[in-house]
């Protein structure tokens, strides 16, 4: 009768406890942005804060200008899982410092990148790792309408990464030095070559951007440009259309960061701590968006599959009574 006591006890303990988080964390609003990385970590956020924590979490379409100034004007939603934040840096500075938004961790511990690429195959092979590498071996990427020359993928037409990639095309010395610039005629024609050449084992070399999904299914390397990002030449040549001398430039990294109100610091309580210490790199984040692509799967689809082969992933982010109960509810 004593155990049976103690046990009655212990479980209305629980509930209380539960309740108790519950209440605390009460309702968040979540942006699901609309690119596939952001609306899967949305959802992943979506049920670990709802098991693992007891909030009830509401989804809302986001963008990230569109979202950032409501959060910024009107308190709402909650939070942005996936922000990056070059494009808002001086409104958000200012909201963080005035304490209206509090930055959390850094969702994409790599940062959000852009750059050349080259199938890693190629690269280990050639040792081929940096820009100048890849200008000396144009014998090995074919595709280009003068086969004599070597096939540099550029972006589509409407894309800014047009204008830079063709200007540090020339910066680099590629339009002298046996290349020549290839048109992919659209996302699918730029995606259908990198695959192309993956599958066939041949070389490419071209413009991409991480996390991705392609990039998640073929192991590519991102050549390093071996100068500085220089902020003033970038503004005045580089992102120009046909900007006369461009010189060698490269990417910055993109800061991409879970940014959320005040509100929702001061109510969430120990939510608060995932959501300033879950991250993952582009590679994992790849390879859920390429498994979602494959799949044809939806944002929650690829939270479930997130939570279901990378858990030595995100019970990193959690305690193990959290995770324990997260893993109960898949």
């Amino acid at each position: 009768m004593k155990k049976l006591f103690v046990s009655v006890a212990a479980t209305a303990l629980i509930g209380m406890a539960s309740s108790a988080m519950a209440e605390e964390c009460g309702t968040v609003t979540v942006a699901e942005m609309n690119w596939a990385s952001a609306g899967a970590i949305s959802q992943i956020d979506k049920i670990i804060l709802e098991n693992g924590y007891g909030c009830t979490v509401e989804l809302v379409s986001g963008d990230t200008m569109p979202t950032f100034t409501s959060m910024n004007e009107k308190g709402e939603p909650d939070m942005a899982p996936e922000l990056w934040i070059n494009a808002v840096r001086e409104p958000l500075d200012k909201a963080v410092a005035e304490g209206s938004l509090i930055i959390g961790g850094e969702i994409l511990n790599e940062g959000g990148v852009e750059g050349f690429w080259v199938p890693t195959y190629i690269a280990e092979e050639h040792d081929i790792y940096t820009v100048k590498d890849a200008l000396a071996h144009p014998e090995l990427f074919p595709g280009a309408e003068d086969e004599s020359k070597g096939a540099f993928f550029t972006c589509p037409a409407g894309w800014n990464c047009r204008i830079t990639t063709g200007n540090l095309f020339r910066a680099f010395g590629f339009d002298k030095g046996g290349f020549e610039l290839v048109d992919p005629g659209s996302a699918a024609g730029l995606d259908g070559a990198l695959a192309k050449a993956n599958e066939r084992k041949e070389g490419w070399l071209g413009y991409y951007w991480a996390p991705t999904a392609i990039l998640g299914k073929y192991d590519m390397t991102l050549l390093d440009f071996e100068v500085p990002h220089d902020k003033e030449e970038w503004d005045t040549c580089t992102v120009i259309e046909d900007c006369p001398e461009p010189k060698p430039n490269s990417w910055v990294k993109s800061e991409v960061f879970t940014v959320v109100t005040d509100d929702f610091a001061n109510k969430a309580g120990p939510a608060m701590e995932y959501i300033k210490g879950r991250t993952w790199d582009n590679r994992t984040a790849g390879k859920v968006l390429a498994w979602m692509t494959d799949n044809q799967a939806a944002n929650e689809d690829g939270a479930y599959y997130f939570l279901e082969n990378f858990e030595d992933v995100w019970t990193q982010w959690v305690s193990p009574e959290v995770a324990e109960k997260v893993k109960a509810a898949l």
